[in-house]
């Protein structure tokens, strides 16, 4: 879902990559929500629930036992793609190299891992995802809408 106005989100691309991302975690049967949001709504969403006043770049929600169109839903990510481009810049990194990190950050952070106690073992794997070869020649994610 895309709920900014900044970037055109290529939705197929986006699906097809979670596709892929599930597949390669042997969670196929399993679905998420990837929603794309303003810097503003993330900062109110960083602020609300994380109590930081600042808008990150990403943001995941588990839901538990709920499902989605028959499947097991694992719950939200949530992107600024503002947010992802200004970092993608900092660290010289392509925006769509920055989205694909960030949505597999939240995928694996709703499949309960935490980067921030783990000894490194949520980033190793998802640095082993996105070196596939699927991740780097998928089709493009997003880009800049027209003025």
């Amino acid at each position: 879902m895309n709920r900014q106005r900044r970037y055109k989100i290529e939705r197929d691309s986006v699906a097809l990559f979670c596709g892929a991302l599930l597949d390669s975690l042997e969670r196929q049967n399993e679905t998420v929500s990837v929603v794309f949001i303003g810097a503003e709504e993330m900062r109110g969403l960083n602020r609300q629930y994380l109590d930081r006043d600042y808008a990150t770049d990403v943001l995941s929600f588990a839901y538990g036992a709920e499902e989605m169109e028959g499947m097991p839903f694992l719950g939200e990510i949530l992107i600024s793609p503002e947010a992802a481009v200004k970092q993608a810049a900092g660290s010289r990194t392509p925006p769509d190299v920055e989205i694909r990190t960030l949505i597999a950050h939240g995928m694996l952070h709703l499949l309960g891992y935490d980067h921030e106690n783990d000894e490194g073992e949520m980033l190793r794997l998802q640095k082993k995802l996105l070196r596939r070869k699927f991740f780097t020649a998928a089709p493009p994610l997003l880009r800049l809408k027209a003025n």
